[in-house]
């Protein structure tokens, strides 16, 4: 990490899309250090924060389609047998086959928050035939989100980077989670909104039924224990 920081000192624009274009293809690159230290240089006046995403978001984005198009090519059967190498092996596709079938094309906005995973997805992609049109809706779009991060997070704690770069890492790999299922559970709200209204009527109509039918029981016995006490009263008055 350090040879990478010198070099970003004095070719940070150019340094910093090929890294994540090597990183993106599944090199051992740290990839949040680097977008948060040019933000660093940023925050000392050694960078520009617009160019600095915007050639941050090339990179990852040439980085991402790169892996998308090679995974097409070469197929599942290549990486079953030497996926573990780039720690792509069939146990990782599996799981993020099962997300992608859990949360959709989406998932590939959050997935760059979520290191070890994003190396993978454009190569899953390429491989299960995603349309180039959706991955590159959704991987682009979250390739800029999480450039544009990390580099505004490196200018605004400064030098103090990397005492909070852990925890804001882990932070941000939990919120871009509860953020994506949130995300889902709108779109489920949106999608479904009739059926979902139906569903809820119902259940409302049943639970009124029952309330109404606990509440007719108990005034059915209230009735029975008032005209027994009155019955009681009255014949007590005719023995005394």
């Amino acid at each position: 990490m350090q040879h990478i920081i010198g070099l970003l000192n004095n070719y940070g624009n150019i340094v910093l899309p090929i890294s994540l274009i090597l990183e993106l293809i599944a090199l051992p690159l740290p990839g949040e250090a680097m977008l948060t230290y040019c933000g660093v240089l940023v925050n000392q006046g050694k960078m520009s924060w617009i160019l600095s995403v915007f050639v941050a978001s090339i990179g990852a984005i040439i980085g991402v389609t790169l892996s998308y198009f090679i995974g097409g090519i070469l197929g599942t059967p290549f990486f079953e047998k030497y996926g573990h190498y780039v720690h792509m092996d069939k146990k990782n596709l599996d799981k993020v086959s099962v997300w992608f079938e859990k949360y959709g094309n989406k998932l590939l906005v959050v997935t760059y928050f979520i290191p070890g995973v994003r190396h993978i997805t454009g190569y899953f992609s390429g491989i299960t035939k995603i349309s180039h049109k959706k991955f590159a809706l959704y991987s682009y779009v979250g390739a800029i989100i999480w450039t544009s991060t990390f580099i505004s997070l490196g200018s605004l704690f400064g030098a103090n980077w990397e005492k909070y770069h852990g925890l804001i890492t882990a932070f941000l790999v939990r919120g871009g989670v509860a953020i994506f299922l949130m995300a889902i559970a709108i779109y489920i709200l949106i999608k479904y909104k009739f059926y979902l209204n139906e569903v809820s009527k119902e259940i409302y109509s049943k639970i009124a039924n029952t309330f109404n039918s606990i509440v007719n029981v108990s005034n059915r016995s209230i009735g029975m224990t008032v005209s027994i006490l009155i019955l009681s009263v009255v014949i007590i008055g005719f023995v005394e």
